[in-house]
């Protein structure tokens, strides 16, 4: 498995490659699915009544940032119920008759996995509340004054839908889910338990303060932390006897950039911009974007918000400005 040197290595975003981590280390059962224990509780008592029942379960809405396990819970879903799932994605799903072909072909309480369902088309929404609500699919055939609309009636089925941007999906479509759970960022000894699971699953000799460090600079996201992880066993088979320890994997990390709290010289490189070129703030979008040579919508989406959940800058009317946290972690000075 290669990673390509100029990707993000703690970027929570799919990249190449992951898919071939993910697809092995994904845990099957809900049992084995680590964290998340307050939307595990919940779909289990879910599931266990739609299986007493016999019917399908209810739509289902993942949210929350990139990397936690949307997809995972998704296939744990399928699996609890001993049903199908078909996977897609919203930006996959490019005309109504797309969506019609993927419908007419569930079986009997399958589960439609939807990703990035907030980048779905507005014609191709309108498609799924018939079939959400009514378990219909309405196609109009003809044009003009000749066209007539048949309703076909459709299997009972379970969309899930997964989005990191709740916010833009619309109001009729996210009232359609009965079943709408946040997913939160990992605390650390949770992704201790992730990274020592998954070192057995690849067949590394994993130290627990190993793990530890690992999971320390992992921005609190197991794909974070599995790419990691696999980075540093490339390092400790090549370098030391194979074994991951903490001195080895922060070794590692460190020639790899990433700080003891998993920033990289991209989050290091806009703290100092705003620092030294504007004062610490504030500071408009444009304008950090301009000065260093990022998209503003990157900075936004990718960049930004672990900044903000560690403290570091924060959000005000006039811009965005750096915390007293943040000039102590760059070894600047604050002043008030």
């Amino acid at each position: 498995m290669i990673f390509d040197d100029n990707e993000r290595i703690v970027t929570s975003e799919l990249v190449a490659g992951d898919s071939d981590i993910e697809t092995g280390l994904r845990p099957r059962r809900l049992d084995e699915y680590i964290g998340q224990e307050a939307v595990k509780r919940n779909l289990e008592i879910y599931i266990k009544a739609a299986l007493d029942r016999r019917e399908a379960l209810d739509h289902v809405l993942l949210y929350g940032p990139p990397g936690l396990g949307k997809t995972t819970l998704a296939g744990i879903i399928a699996n609890e119920m001993g049903v199908n799932i078909r996977i897609t994605s919203g930006p996959a799903i490019e005309k109504a008759g797309d969506l019609a072909a993927i419908l007419t072909n569930l079986s009997a309480n399958d589960i439609l996995f939807i990703d990035e369902i907030h980048r779905m088309s507005r014609t191709v929404e309108e498609i799924l509340y018939p079939a959400m609500e009514d378990y219909a699919l309405d196609i109009i055939i003809g044009k003009g004054p000749s066209a007539k609309s048949i309703r076909l009636d459709l299997p009972e089925f379970t969309l899930i839908g997964a989005t990191t941007r709740a916010g833009l999906l619309s109001a009729p479509l996210r009232d359609r889910f009965g079943v709408i759970e946040r997913l939160e960022l990992y605390q650390p000894e949770e992704l201790v338990d992730i990274v020592t699971r998954s070192a057995r699953l690849l067949d590394v000799e994993i130290t627990p303060d190993g793990a530890a460090e690992i999971s320390r600079r992992a921005r609190g996201t197991p794909r974070i932390a599995n790419r990691i992880l696999k980075r540093v066993r490339d390092f400790a088979e090549v370098k030391y006897d194979k074994k991951i320890t903490k001195d080895i994997a922060a070794e590692a990390l460190d020639m790899m950039d990433i700080d003891s709290i998993g920033l990289d010289k991209i989050d290091r490189r806009m703290i100092t911009c705003m620092i030294e070129s504007f004062h610490g703030g504030p500071v408009g979008l444009e304008t950090i974007a301009a000065s260093i040579g990022e998209d503003s919508g990157t900075i936004e989406d990718v960049y930004e918000p672990y900044l903000m959940q560690a403290g570091f800058i924060t959000r005000t009317m006039r811009g965005r400005m750096v915390t007293r946290a943040g000039y102590e972690h760059f070894g600047y000075k604050f002043s008030e």
